[in-house]
């Protein structure tokens, strides 16, 4: 790799300022010690989810590896001059502190508490999450297909990004989570939250919830099986706002059962749920029951709520 007048040297020198809903931090290393950090990338987004983003090198006081040079460019000479962790850390930490940081996989928090041990300085208490634990919740259909990680979501969503530059890499971070929040129409807030695990046990607890009459849904029965991205408990709870009754397994009298997007393209099978193999053994007897996943279930209760629902 030729050594470039790098993209990533370009990125904006003055520190953002303001309040951010969160922000995506990156870091670069020089060698295999994750402690060499050479290079640290924040992006921060606004309120109306524009991006400011924001890199600096940093000199890490370490050798630089052959490997790590190819990957991201950045060499001693580039970092000559350049502020080591301490003063780098101390400029950007009050800005940190005070948002919500977003990490694109464990890395970059293992590195930043890993460089403030070796200089010698106090772990500060950071809020962080991870946009891969984001990613895989708003498209678990590319668990084994590809993955979460930056560069295959790059592909899928389209993102317009330099792989492996701090500030870039930071950015991409922050853009997977804005598509996440449109594709599963949650906040931030509500995306960091842990999400419980869908029970598979036959002793976990039964998610049911009776039946209201008079509402746009009422006489549906509804069952949920998979991996939804929102717990079954909030599923339930919100079919039930619409009049359906939820059980916890399929009887004849089932009239929908709601699986999670990425099921319905499952090959046929044992990959598919037990319930759902019994709906579908179900309809070949002839019996009426729905089986539709997640996005077309709310589209259901939207349709409720503006009175225009056909539960057939």
């Amino acid at each position: 790799m030729t050594a470039p007048s790098r993209h990533s040297f370009a990125h904006a020198r003055t520190l953002p300022d303001g309040n951010f809903r969160f922000i995506a931090l990156d870091v670069e290393t020089a060698c295999s010690d994750a402690a060499s950090i050479c290079q640290i990338g924040l992006a921060c987004v606004a309120p109306d989810n524009r991006i400011q983003t924001f890199s600096m090198l940093v000199d890490p006081r370490s050798r630089f590896d052959r490997f790590n040079i190819n990957l991201h460019g950045i060499g001693p000479e580039h970092v000559s001059g350049a502020p080591a962790f301490p003063d780098a850390f101390g400029f950007l930490l009050p800005l940190l502190s005070r948002h919500h940081l977003v990490q694109h996989s464990n890395f970059d928090k293992q590195a930043v508490n890993a460089a403030c041990r070796s200089c010698g300085i106090e772990t500060p208490v950071l809020r962080w999450s991870d946009s891969v634990t984001i990613a895989r919740r708003a498209w678990p259909e590319l668990k084994g297909n590809g993955g979460h990680g930056l560069a295959h979501l790059k592909k899928v969503l389209d993102l317009d990004f330099h792989h492996h530059d701090a500030g870039e890499d930071a950015r991409a971070a922050a853009m997977v989570v804005l598509h996440a929040e449109d594709r599963l129409v949650l906040p931030f807030e509500e995306l960091v939250l842990p999400v419980a695990k869908t029970p598979n046990s036959r002793f976990a607890k039964k998610v049911t919830r009776r039946a209201t009459a008079g509402l746009p849904l009422s006489g549906c029965v509804a069952v949920f099986a998979g991996n939804l991205g929102m717990s079954h408990d909030q599923a339930a709870d919100r079919a039930a706002a619409a009049g359906m009754e939820v059980k916890a397994g399929i009887t004849k009298k089932t009239t929908h059962l709601i699986v999670g997007d990425q099921d319905l393209a499952l090959l046929a099978g044992h990959a598919k749920s037990a319930k759902h193999r019994q709906a579908e053994e179900m309809q070949i007897a002839g019996h009426f029951i729905r089986i539709i996943g997640e996005t077309a279930f709310l589209k259901l209760l939207e349709n409720g709520k503006m009175g225009g629902t056909d539960p057939s």
